[in-house]
Protein backbone atom coordinates (compact mmCIF):
# COMPACT_ATOMS: atom_id res chain seq x y z
CA UNK A 1 0.00 0.00 0.00
CA UNK A 2 1.26 3.43 -0.94
CA UNK A 3 2.38 5.57 1.94
CA UNK A 4 1.52 9.44 1.18
CA UNK A 5 3.01 12.27 2.10
CA UNK A 6 2.23 16.12 2.54
CA UNK A 7 4.49 19.14 3.29
CA UNK A 8 4.77 21.00 6.36
CA UNK A 9 4.94 24.51 5.56
CA UNK A 10 5.00 25.76 9.37
CA UNK A 11 8.49 23.75 8.87
CA UNK A 12 9.40 24.82 5.13
CA UNK A 13 10.11 27.16 3.00
CA UNK A 14 10.27 27.58 -0.73
CA UNK A 15 12.88 30.39 -1.81
CA UNK A 16 14.52 31.46 -5.25
CA UNK A 17 17.60 33.97 -5.76
CA UNK A 18 18.09 36.52 -8.21
CA UNK A 19 20.87 38.60 -9.15
CA UNK A 20 19.62 42.86 -9.55
CA UNK A 21 22.16 44.88 -11.30
CA UNK A 22 24.65 41.76 -11.40
CA UNK A 23 25.89 43.50 -7.82
CA UNK A 24 23.90 41.80 -5.15
CA UNK A 25 20.85 39.03 -5.05
CA UNK A 26 17.14 39.10 -4.17
CA UNK A 27 15.73 36.63 -2.32
CA UNK A 28 12.33 35.84 -3.23
CA UNK A 29 9.32 33.14 -1.48
CA UNK A 30 6.21 31.67 -2.14
CA UNK A 31 3.87 31.45 1.04
CA UNK A 32 1.21 29.21 -0.43
CA UNK A 33 2.12 25.79 -1.62
CA UNK A 34 1.91 22.21 -1.68
CA UNK A 35 3.59 18.91 -1.90
CA UNK A 36 2.69 15.67 -1.70
CA UNK A 37 4.48 12.75 -2.31
CA UNK A 38 3.69 9.04 -2.56
CA UNK A 39 6.39 6.40 -1.66
CA UNK A 40 6.01 2.51 -1.34
CA UNK A 41 8.29 2.54 1.98
CA UNK A 42 9.93 5.36 4.01
CA UNK A 43 13.10 5.18 1.27
CA UNK A 44 11.95 7.96 -1.19
CA UNK A 45 13.94 5.81 -3.74
CA UNK A 46 10.03 4.31 -4.50
CA UNK A 47 8.54 7.52 -4.89
CA UNK A 48 5.85 7.29 -7.82
CA UNK A 49 4.52 10.78 -6.96
CA UNK A 50 5.91 13.71 -6.26
CA UNK A 51 3.73 16.87 -6.99
CA UNK A 52 4.61 20.12 -6.10
CA UNK A 53 2.55 23.41 -6.46
CA UNK A 54 3.02 27.52 -5.51
CA UNK A 55 0.59 30.04 -6.06
CA UNK A 56 1.45 32.86 -7.77
CA UNK A 57 0.03 35.49 -5.83
CA UNK A 58 1.62 34.15 -3.11
CA UNK A 59 5.14 35.44 -4.54
CA UNK A 60 6.81 38.10 -2.27
CA UNK A 61 9.91 39.80 -2.00
CA UNK A 62 9.29 42.40 0.67
CA UNK A 63 8.78 44.72 -1.91
CA UNK A 64 5.30 45.05 -2.91
CA UNK A 65 5.86 47.34 -6.10
CA UNK A 66 8.53 44.84 -7.23
CA UNK A 67 5.85 41.76 -6.06
CA UNK A 68 3.50 43.18 -8.08
CA UNK A 69 5.52 43.52 -11.27
CA UNK A 70 6.59 39.67 -10.93
CA UNK A 71 2.70 38.77 -10.61
CA UNK A 72 2.59 40.67 -14.15
CA UNK A 73 2.65 39.77 -17.66
CA UNK A 74 6.43 41.09 -17.85
CA UNK A 75 6.89 38.19 -15.66
CA UNK A 76 4.76 35.05 -14.29
CA UNK A 77 1.73 36.59 -15.63
CA UNK A 78 -0.63 35.67 -12.34
CA UNK A 79 -3.92 36.37 -14.29
CA UNK A 80 -3.25 33.32 -16.71
CA UNK A 81 -0.81 30.90 -14.52
CA UNK A 82 -2.30 31.39 -11.17
CA UNK A 83 0.35 28.16 -10.32
CA UNK A 84 3.46 26.74 -11.24
CA UNK A 85 3.87 23.26 -10.73
CA UNK A 86 7.39 20.27 -10.36
CA UNK A 87 6.13 17.02 -11.37
CA UNK A 88 8.91 14.63 -10.25
CA UNK A 89 10.02 11.67 -12.78
CA UNK A 90 13.15 9.95 -10.91
CA UNK A 91 14.74 10.23 -7.77
CA UNK A 92 18.11 8.76 -7.91
CA UNK A 93 19.37 8.93 -4.24
CA UNK A 94 23.34 8.43 -3.83
CA UNK A 95 23.74 7.70 0.01
CA UNK A 96 21.94 11.45 1.85
CA UNK A 97 22.47 13.13 -1.77
CA UNK A 98 20.06 12.59 -4.38
CA UNK A 99 19.51 14.19 -7.94
CA UNK A 100 15.15 14.65 -8.93
CA UNK A 101 14.35 14.99 -11.91
CA UNK A 102 11.08 15.98 -13.42
CA UNK A 103 9.23 18.47 -14.89
CA UNK A 104 8.74 22.26 -14.51
CA UNK A 105 5.95 24.34 -15.71
CA UNK A 106 5.61 27.90 -15.43
CA UNK A 107 3.64 30.55 -17.38
CA UNK A 108 1.95 27.49 -19.36
CA UNK A 109 5.81 26.34 -20.28
CA UNK A 110 7.30 22.75 -19.24
CA UNK A 111 10.85 22.11 -19.14
CA UNK A 112 12.74 19.17 -17.66
CA UNK A 113 14.89 20.05 -14.67
CA UNK A 114 17.29 18.66 -12.03
CA UNK A 115 17.72 19.51 -8.79
CA UNK A 116 19.99 18.34 -6.26
CA UNK A 117 18.28 16.87 -3.14
CA UNK A 118 20.09 16.85 0.45
CA UNK A 119 18.44 14.11 2.67
CA UNK A 120 18.26 15.39 6.23
CA UNK A 121 16.71 12.14 7.37
CA UNK A 122 13.36 10.45 9.07
CA UNK A 123 12.04 11.65 12.70
CA UNK A 124 9.25 11.26 15.01
CA UNK A 125 8.39 14.28 16.46
CA UNK A 126 7.18 14.68 19.87
CA UNK A 127 3.15 14.09 18.83
CA UNK A 128 4.12 10.74 17.46
CA UNK A 129 4.13 12.54 13.65
CA UNK A 130 6.90 11.03 10.94
CA UNK A 131 8.61 13.22 9.71
CA UNK A 132 11.06 13.50 6.67
CA UNK A 133 13.33 16.30 5.93
CA UNK A 134 15.46 17.42 2.35
CA UNK A 135 16.97 20.63 1.41
CA UNK A 136 16.52 21.39 -2.41
CA UNK A 137 18.90 23.36 -4.54
CA UNK A 138 18.98 24.09 -7.94
CA UNK A 139 19.34 26.58 -11.10
CA UNK A 140 16.56 27.71 -13.98
CA UNK A 141 16.84 30.03 -16.91
CA UNK A 142 14.18 32.20 -16.49
CA UNK A 143 14.02 33.19 -19.99
CA UNK A 144 12.88 29.83 -20.88
CA UNK A 145 9.92 29.92 -19.14
CA UNK A 146 8.90 33.13 -21.19
CA UNK A 147 9.74 35.35 -17.90
CA UNK A 148 12.01 37.79 -20.50
CA UNK A 149 11.37 41.27 -19.09
CA UNK A 150 14.64 42.68 -18.75
CA UNK A 151 16.43 46.29 -18.65
CA UNK A 152 19.68 47.61 -19.09
CA UNK A 153 21.29 50.20 -16.72
CA UNK A 154 23.11 53.35 -18.21
CA UNK A 155 26.62 51.99 -17.64
CA UNK A 156 25.24 48.64 -19.75
CA UNK A 157 24.57 45.94 -17.34
CA UNK A 158 21.12 44.14 -17.18
CA UNK A 159 19.02 44.52 -14.54
CA UNK A 160 17.79 41.20 -13.46
CA UNK A 161 20.11 37.92 -14.65
CA UNK A 162 18.92 35.11 -16.50
CA UNK A 163 19.91 32.65 -13.94
CA UNK A 164 17.20 32.19 -10.68
CA UNK A 165 18.40 29.92 -8.06
CA UNK A 166 15.91 27.42 -6.12
CA UNK A 167 16.52 26.58 -2.36
CA UNK A 168 13.95 24.72 -0.43
CA UNK A 169 13.78 23.09 2.87
CA UNK A 170 11.16 20.98 2.91
CA UNK A 171 9.10 18.96 5.86
CA UNK A 172 7.09 16.09 4.68
CA UNK A 173 4.63 14.40 7.21
CA UNK A 174 3.70 10.83 6.53
CA UNK A 175 -0.10 10.44 6.59
CA UNK A 176 -1.74 7.91 8.43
Amino acid sequence: MAIQWKIDPTHSEILFKVKHLMITTVTGSFKQYDLQVETETDDFTTASKIEFTADIDSITTNNEQRDTHLKSGDFFNAEEHAQLSFVGKKYEAHGDDAKLHGDLTIRGTTKPITLNVEFGGIVVDPYGQTKAGFTVTGKVSRKEFGLNWNAVTEAGSVVVSDDIKINADVQLVKQA
